[in-house]
């Protein structure tokens, strides 16, 4: 299928430093499909953009990281107006989960050309509030908001990464209080995620095997602990797709979870903080846009 119109939502401030400009203008210079172009400014995020294009565009396609993605999908939320992913951060963990091409004029081509799809992909509430991918707390939260700019730009994902080896060592459990589909369950851990999609952003590593972003569920996994030997197991089950005994897994449709005080969390790549999260999913409440496989007839 083709688009008559797109409408690229671009982040200057993205991962990846490619004149995308120009790679855009190459790609479609010759097509039969008219776009325009808006770019993220401090005062203009992608979101406040996503939503200026609504009943304006036939597509919105967003060219930046998760955090670009994430939130041009929330601003869209409940919306007919498909998003296409040109991945251009660091992580890009949707277009990984949807099979999106990686290079930049590989997924602008798949546009041209129309070969691709829609696919309704569910997204999760957290009081009230959309996301895309995930909420963290724990070290997960951590992880996200204490890397360091500077270093991401220099060594990409392996940021995320060196700063989880920095916080694991002061890492101490917490206890929760989780209510899954109203059964109560007493834990405690280092690290708590809701999630809606299963990769790791890391390759193809996933957090658990499974998870899908078009199953009507969200998962709850909990890490215990971090001693050396819990690290290990859980980098074991990642790199063999394995269930490990170290994370306990719940698959949901909601989720209450209860904390003694105010904790910080990530809702996708925004941080926020409660005492209180009551987390449920919402099936197919975004489009977007996906390969489609040389060997499908859809």
């Amino acid at each position: 299928m083709t688009f008559k119109h797109i409408h690229f939502i671009i982040n200057p401030a993205s991962g990846k430093e490619e004149p995308i400009l120009s790679y855009i203008n190459k790609t479609f210079v010759n097509s039969r499909i008219n776009w325009d172009v808006s770019v993220t400014k401090k005062d203009k995020g992608a979101g406040e953009i996503a939503r200026s294009l609504i009943g304006k565009t036939d597509l919105v396609a967003v060219y930046g990281g998760d955090g670009c993605v994430t939130a041009v999908a929330a601003a869209l939320y409940g919306t007919a107006l498909p998003i296409a992913i040109i991945p251009g951060g660091t992580a890009n963990v949707m277009a990984k989960e949807l099979n999106i091409p990686l290079d930049t004029m590989e997924a602008l081509e798949l546009l041209r050309a129309g070969r691709h799809k829609i696919k309704a992909v569910d997204m999760g509430l957290v009081n009230g509030e959309p996301f895309l991918l995930r909420v963290n707390l724990g070290i997960m939260a951590a992880m996200v908001t204490e890397a360091d700019r500077s270093l991401k730009d220099k060594i990409g994902q392996l940021a995320y990464g060196l700063t989880a080896v920095q916080t694991v060592a002061a890492a101490k459990p917490v206890n929760y209080l989780l209510e899954i589909d109203r059964k109560k369950v007493d834990v405690s851990g280092v690290a708590l995620t809701v999630t809606n999609s299963g990769n790791m952003g890391i390759g193809d590593f996933e957090l658990q095997p499974g998870i899908s972003v078009t199953d009507g569920l969200l998962d709850v996994i909990l890490m215990q602990d971090t001693n050396f030997s819990s690290l290990l197991r859980v980098a074991g089950s990642a790199l063999l797709q394995q269930k490990s005994s170290v994370l306990q897994h719940w698959a949901c449709k909601k989720v209450v979870i209860h904390m003694s005080k105010k904790q910080t969390f990530i809702c996708d790549d925004a941080e926020r903080s409660a005492k209180k999260l009551k987390i449920e999913v919402v099936p197919g409440s975004i489009w977007l846009l996906v390969p489609v496989q040389k060997n499908s007839l859809c």
